[in-house]
């Protein structure tokens, strides 16, 4: 039993994401972090070959043979006498709705940026939904261990592309084959870095801090005066750290490193056990019951991370994690109260109660019993198709948060299983990777073929393949004739005038939600105009 207060334990939690274009080292900065608080004893080798080519917090067999990450993890870790909840989100820009979901969980980003490459397009697009959301933002700027562009010009592109004030935290001292090490701006201390011998398995572990001034021996002829007067030039010219700023979403700290080699990790945790800030206050709505008749207005609350209710909503459902027992487990986020193991909790949207017996706290594909969890955390809830993305749960069923967003697909395609038997699978599964967020599922109001809808090609790849390796349904996708997909909604009276009019191009969603497919986005245009009173939509809120 903990004895803090409610507001104290939920004080003591860091909960994060880490976002980051294709290939900037987020996985491998994920692996390290967890390294750093003493989660795991190995960090997983993402470059290695064969068998080694897999990190702890990728479990799916396509991230496992390709070396991505393509959903998002959730891993719990203490270090420090913090607690830190870890989620590690998609970098493909094909996932993008995962990692905006996975972000409405998260109070803090952690944005990776490659030294040599700077702010990709990926980059650029996530932080734009942290912005969306407030989310204040640490940079991390990976990969010193190679040819870097000049630090200098890096935190000018942050502050001129993403109107953020960059604040050093440290210095970096060269890059690639010439990197020395750091320096901190303020207190001067030098961080050394030690160069892994050529041909060499083993880790060479990085000397330990000290004074820059007592520094000499890491560096050659002119580089250690050169560093003094970098330093000196830096906390002229950059803006000192505001974690109030920072927390406004107005400033940046930025830290320096290489994941790859563990340089600069310690670092970086450090900054986000200190800088982050703990479980914010979350707007909601109080709503009667779903069978109340003549309910009234819902009433607009605030939910303190410490209040006594337990509250919170699910961001992502995972299914299959463990292929041997068919699990399916939904991520709550917990926006108030103490969980206890055994607690009964009620989903807002449909007054189902759920006994909770078995939550789980994750680490990658680790997992064990959490018998408590408070404000700030992430508990895995099993449960058998009961949960969906963007319920909200609480201890009296009232409560609701603002739903996730379901975003209008790229991408539409007609779906078949090769062998007719197995029609009847085919839509559970599709179903259930439809609740998981993974695909979106069109039942068309004629005809019998499923349509799916995704952001992008690998969405399918990922499909097939978790089709075949979950389901053993080996599945054809084929050209279909739409081209986007509109939610509908309006009068009653003039959203079944535009139906009875489009009856072959009409389905229905995943929550039986009217849905007009469209086959080219002038068809979109010419129906708008002559259907003013219905609105067509691009996002629908989950939950």
């Amino acid at each position: 039993m903990s004895k803090l207060t409610l507001d104290q334990e939920a004080a003591r939690r860091r909960t994060f994401a880490i976002i980051a274009h294709p290939d900037a080292g987020k996985t491998t900065l994920t692996e390290h972090i967890l390294l750093s608080g003493g989660a795991i004893r190995a960090a997983g080798a993402v470059r290695a070959r064969g068998e080694n080519r897999r990190t702890q917090s990728d479990w799916m067999k396509i991230e496992k043979e390709r070396g991505i990450s393509v959903s998002a993890s959730v891993m719990t870790f203490e270090h420090d006498g913090k607690m830190f909840n870890l989620l590690d989100t998609p970098g493909h820009e094909d996932f993008s709705e995962d990692t905006y979901r996975t972000l409405t969980a998260a109070d803090c980003a952690i944005m990776v940026l490659d030294a040599a490459k700077g702010i990709e397009p990926q980059t650029l697009k996530l932080f734009e939904v942290c912005r969306l959301r407030d989310i204040p933002i640490i940079t991390f700027i990976n990969k010193l261990d190679r040819e870097a562009q000049d630090p200098m010009a890096l935190l000018d592109e942050i502050a001129s592309r993403l109107q953020l004030d960059p604040s050093p935290i440290w210095w970096p001292a060269e890059s690639g084959n010439r990197l020395r090490g750091m320096v901190e701006m303020g207190t001067g201390r030098f961080q050394p870095y030690a160069k892994k011998p050529a041909g060499s398995k083993d880790e060479v572990p990085h000397p330990d801090a000290l004074p820059l001034a007592d520094a000499g021996e890491y560096f050659e002829a002119g580089e250690h005066q050169a560093l003094m007067d970098a330093k000196e030039l830096v906390e002229g010219g950059y803006p000192a750290f505001d974690r109030q700023a920072f927390l406004e979403g107005h400033m940046t700290p930025v830290l320096w490193g290489s994941a790859l080699r563990h340089f600069g990790i310690d670092e970086l945790l450090a900054a986000i056990g200190d800088w982050a800030p703990p479980p914010k206050t979350m707007p909601a709505l109080k709503e009667a019951p779903p069978e109340t008749r003549n309910a009234p207005a819902p009433l607009e609350l605030t939910v303190e991370p410490g209040n006594a209710e337990v509250t919170g909503f699910v961001f992502k459902v995972q299914a299959n994690m463990d292929p041997n027992h068919r699990d399916r487990i939904a991520m709550f986020r917990m926006a108030s109260g103490s969980f206890k193991r055994g607690m009964k909790l009620k989903v807002q949207n449909t007054g189902k109660q759920l006994s909770v017996n078995a939550p789980i706290m994750f680490f990658a594909s680790d997992r064990e019993l959490a018998d408590d969890a408070f404000a700030g955390d992430v508990i895995g809830i099993p449960n058998h198709g009961v949960l969906r993305v963007g319920d909200s749960l609480s201890e009296s069923g009232l409560i609701r948060f603002a739903g996730l967003p379901n975003f209008a697909p790229e991408i539409l395609q007609r779906v078949r299983v090769k062998d007719p038997l197995k029609a009847k699978h085919l839509k559970k599964a599709l179903d259930g990777l439809a609740e998981e967020g993974v695909t979106q599922l069109f039942r068309p109001e004629i005809g019998a073929d499923f349509i799916v809808g995704a952001v992008g090609q690998l969405q399918f790849e990922v499909m097939a393949d978790r089709l075949g390796e979950e389901y053993g349904l080996e599945v054809i996708f084929e050209h279909s004739p739409y081209a986007e997909a509109r939610w509908i909604d309006g009068e009653k009276v003039d959203v079944e005038d535009f139906m009875s009019k489009y009856r072959g191009q009409m389905a229905r969603d995943i929550d039986q939600a009217p849905v007009f497919l469209a086959k080219s986005s002038w068809e979109t245009g010419y129906v708008m105009e002559r259907f003013p009173k219905v609105a067509f939509t691009k996002t629908k809120e989950r939950g």
